[in-house]
């Protein structure tokens, strides 16, 4: 997931933005999302209790004044999916929001599913 954070801060270095400090409690919720997505083969922002990404950020005590996430299905790797986000207008604005200050990554199998949950803590 490292390389995760490396390839998002080198995007974001190049428009000015701070670089994401990566975030062990949004990294676990990104993981579960991963996780659930993979188990249900169902890529979607809604959990398969149909939690949001607010929901799940909240649930895991993370007190957040902003919040985004990002998911994507069949990247084999780091950069084959970031350079699919940066391809899709909506995904690339949450690459590249300089108020988010941090991030998690989850990557779960069969099949790829990656999740970026990125956040500002209030």
């Amino acid at each position: 997931m490292a390389r995760i954070v490396e390839l998002v801060n080198a995007e974001r270095g190049k428009v000015g933005c701070s670089a994401l400090t990566l975030n062990t409690t949004l990294s676990k919720v990104a993981q579960a999302h991963s996780e659930d997505m993979a188990l249900h083969q169902n890529m979607s922002h809604s959990g398969s209790d149909g939690s949001s990404p607010g929901d799940r950020i909240t649930g895991a005590g993370y007190a957040w004044s902003a919040y985004g996430e990002n998911v994507a299905y069949g990247y084999a790797t780091p950069e084959q999916v970031m350079a699919g986000w940066m391809a899709s207008p909506g995904h690339k604005a949450n690459i590249l929001n300089c108020a988010f200050k941090e991030i998690g990554v989850g990557l779960a199998e069969p099949g790829d599913y990656w999740t970026q949950d990125f956040a500002t803590a209030r």
